[in-house]
């Protein structure tokens, strides 16, 4: 089992090779009282943005303090190519949030929240931003579970039309899209650049309207589909990112 993660604000000061820190706060309880981690483990501190560093347990104090020692140097994982971004339209009730944890898990670089026109959730007020703070607060343990040291981006609900721009600015862009009419090809069948971004859109239950894939196909979105079966929103993205990780040879 690879050391578990904790996440620090920064790691400059942190980490001085050979020395000590203290971590304390809620991630120095949940080392403590959770992980219950005692003296010879190894521990993983990260800021969540790429870098990293890790030591070892030299004591546990209290409920909430964790001493480490020996830390190593701070190392920067590099970002991976190509960068896979996920658009997802929004769920209902919390399939957002495990759709969210399972992309995290097989390594989505971005979510995007998407207000589709066929969704039923709507993110209004302040239950669209405490909705977001929950994506996010899914995607940072579900990155230190996982043992990501570079979280995924969760950025805000985005409109129709700015994911319009962000499919035109993808070296590849692909739509989820499945009806028999419109002649969607196999995503394992897809052209894939071996850098830049691609950016895969995954509509809600209702799927993506006519006018949305209109709009779309001018940004030089195609549409593909999975497999024969049908995949519910919240698991399309896991899936098909899974797929592309697997091709691009992320996962070799």
């Amino acid at each position: 089992m690879t050391a578990p993660v904790f996440v620090v604000d920064s790691l400059d000061g942190v980490a001085v090779p050979g020395g000590e820190f203290v971590l304390d706060g809620p991630e120095g309880r949940h080392a403590v009282s959770v992980k219950r981690l005692r003296p010879g483990e190894d521990v993983v501190l990260t800021d969540g943005r790429g870098r990293w560093t890790e030591g070892v347990v030299k004591a546990a104090e209290g409920k909430d303090r964790l001493v480490l020692m020996d830390l190593a140097s701070v190392v920067e994982e590099p970002v991976e190519q190509p960068r896979i971004t996920v658009v997802q339209a929004l769920p209902k009730g919390d399939r957002g949030e495990v759709a969210v944890e399972t992309m995290t898990e097989v390594g989505v670089d971005a979510v995007v929240p998407w207000q589709a026109a066929r969704c039923i959730t709507q993110w209004k007020g302040d239950r669209g931003l405490k909705a977001l703070a929950k994506w996010r607060a899914t995607a940072r343990e579900a990155g230190k579970q996982s043992r990501r040291v570079r979280f995924p981006e969760i950025a805000d609900a985005a409109t129709t039309a700015q994911v319009a721009a962000l499919l035109a600015d993808a070296d590849l862009a692909v739509v989820l899209h499945e009806d028999r009419e419109h002649g969607s090809a196999p995503l394992a069948t897809a052209e894939l650049p071996a850098e830049g971004d691609i950016v895969l859109v995954v509509g809600p239950e209702g799927g993506v309207s006519p006018a949305e894939l209109a709009l779309f196909a001018q940004a030089g979105a195609q549409p593909y589909v999975l497999g024969r079966t049908v995949l519910r929103t919240s698991t399309a993205g896991t899936v098909a990112a899974a797929l592309l990780l697997g091709r691009t040879g992320r996962w070799s």
